[in-house]
């Protein structure tokens, strides 16, 4: 019961966290460097470090402590045959969709940054953290579901 406890309190602290960073980054960092809000790279820099070192924590975290999760409260029949356990796998496309496009978007970044270039790497990975606010937001929906037991409404 402890170790749910604790499992489930980890792993909503973690996914809003990442969730909130890459959100933030897309929404707000990169925005302002397309439109030449900085004058160095380096602030910049130092921010795609961060938040792909969040992503990169909170990717290890919410594996272990969903796989915690999964395991104690899930039959592979129940995962595969229910709707919660539909959920759950959806979380894990998600959450690997949301891994890899930090982890690709990060690097598009930071290689067009080592130019000394800010707008033009800005504008180009965009798209991508866009996409991975998205896959962010679906996760926290996904979440918000699994939270709510939605099963039980169908």
């Amino acid at each position: 019961m402890v170790d749910q406890l604790a499992a489930r309190t980890t792993h909503l602290v973690f996914a809003a966290l990442w969730a909130g960073s890459v959100c933030f980054v897309a929404a707000v960092v990169l925005p302002l460097a397309r439109d030449g809000a900085f004058n160095t790279t380096r602030p910049l820099e130092v921010i795609s470090g961060r938040l792909t070192t969040v992503s990169r924590v909170s990717s290890l975290v919410l594996f272990l402590s969903g796989s915690h999760l999964a395991g104690t409260t899930y039959t592979v029949e129940r995962l595969f045959g229910s709707v919660n356990g539909w959920l759950v796998l959806v979380m894990v496309a998600l959450w690997l969709v949301l891994t890899a496009l930090v982890e690709i978007a990060a690097k598009r970044f930071e290689a067009g940054l080592t130019g000394k270039k800010i707008r033009e790497p800005a504008r180009e990975a965009l798209p991508m953290f866009w996409a991975a606010a998205v896959a962010a937001v679906g996760l926290l929906v996904v979440a918000g579901l699994l939270s709510a037991n939605v099963a039980r409404l169908l």
